[in-house]
């Protein structure tokens, strides 16, 4: 059969030609926030306020947008990356989160960081169908397709690592008296759920649980108290500033706990350092991606690309912070969706696609580790491997041990 230039036989045009033969063509099809030439994507971050260290994150993700630009984009289209403070304050977050919806119309948001930030937003999101992928927080809520499908996680969810530490505790450690510091919110309660949980019928062993506000100056009374109580086991559920605080307020009065640290507060840059490394020997905390300051990565080919991309995209920037790491093995994660998306930039198609990873490889997650998702899967990361703080990084021990969320 011969087709003209114009793509005609006798009336009949090349598509319905092929399409007859079964061969179609894919269609462009485009929500909000994509065109033939861009894609939209929604960001906030705690540039201000209490959590404010965690601000490299999205300077970092800033950064890998750019790196993907410079490449050529997702599948020929550049990446409009519009990242706003909301100083981990829910109503702010609320507030730039419409803007970017309604008035930047972005495809989706990235990445949103923190669990009582990215709650005020979820039912928002949830029914104006706008995906919000891979949020950053281990809330396990995020898993939640049935009632939430336009949500998805990406780190271990806090439930599980939770019941890790609790677990772990109960195996290693005798006549363990239990002492714990939580921030009061959903976060905080996140975890503290999943500890009682994996303590299972020795809950008894928690001597003392005392909270603080992320409005508090210091914790530094609660560590007090904990000490106070005859703990000889501590579990840490800060952010960093006040992890920080605690395990520098604990050295100075002299209380040395077996000491569990949530892993939202395991960067050696704006953790360990600033507490004291003296202070900070024997912590242990859970991991799931490679941790810069570790040697044993030092010719390891995922770190050494990553070590390189950083001195071109963000130079002078502190490599010892493994918030960095964070940010480049999550936008990879969500540059991969994009890519698996081809033509079909619907808001539908995007979250079919994030939930269609099989044992994805993503850079800079530990040996061992890979992301996998389904229609019923919504959490992305679901394995860790222990670490115990020396010297001056972090050391790996022990298995990797797979997460399901329960």
């Amino acid at each position: 059969m011969r087709i003209n230039r114009r793509g005609f036989v006798g009336g009949a045009s090349t598509a319905a030609i092929l399409s007859a033969s079964g061969v179609t063509f894919a269609q462009k099809k485009y929500s909000d926030g994509a065109s033939d030439k861009e894609i939209k994507i929604g960001h906030t971050n705690p540039y201000s306020g209490p959590a404010s260290s965690y601000g490299v994150i999205g300077k970092g993700e800033e950064a890998y947008w750019k790196s993907v630009n410079d490449r050529g984009g997702v599948n020929g289209r550049m990446i409009k990356f519009i990242t706003l403070d909301d100083g981990y304050s829910p109503p702010k977050t609320v507030e730039v989160v419409r803007r970017l919806v309604e008035q930047e119309k972005v495809l989706c948001t990235f990445n949103t960081l923190g669990t009582p930030t990215n709650t005020a937003i979820h039912k928002y999101m949830n029914q104006k169908k706008v995906p919000m992928l891979f949020v950053a927080t281990g809330a396990s809520k995020w898993g939640k397709p049935k009632e939430f499908p336009w949500t998805m996680g990406y780190q271990p969810d806090y439930h599980t690592e939770g019941v890790i530490y609790a677990k772990h505790i109960l195996a290693n450690i005798k006549d363990a008296k239990v002492a714990v510091l939580m921030q009061n919110d959903d976060y905080g309660k996140d975890y503290w759920e999943g500890f009682k949980e994996g303590l299972g019928k020795e809950a008894g062993r928690v001597v003392k649980h005392v909270t603080y506000e992320t409005t508090d100056p210091t914790v530094d009374s609660q560590v007090i108290q904990l000490k106070d109580s005859g703990a000889n086991v501590f579990f840490n559920i800060s952010i960093p500033k006040f992890a920080a605080q605690s395990i520098r307020k604990a050295a100075e009065i002299g209380w040395k706990p077996v000491h569990y640290l949530n892993n939202v507060s395991a960067s050696v840059a704006s953790v360990m350092k600033p507490a004291g490394f003296e202070n900070s020997q024997g912590i242990i905390t859970a991991a799931y991606l490679k941790d810069p300051t570790d040697k044993q990565w030092e010719n390891d080919p995922e770190m050494k690309a990553w070590r390189e991309w950083m001195a071109k995209y963000m130079p002078g920037a502190n490599q010892a912070d493994a918030n960095y790491i964070y940010a480049y093995s999550v936008s990879f994660l969500m540059e991969a969706t994009l890519k698996k998306c081809g033509d079909n930039l619907t808001r539908e198609n995007l979250m079919k696609q994030a939930a269609n990873h099989q044992k994805l490889r993503v850079p800079l997650l530990l040996p061992g580790i890979t992301v996998s998702t389904s229609p019923t899967d919504f959490y992305p990361v679901q394995s860790v491997q222990l670490q115990r703080f020396k010297g001056e990084t972090w050391e790996l021990f022990g298995d990797v041990m797979s997460a399901e969320s329960t």
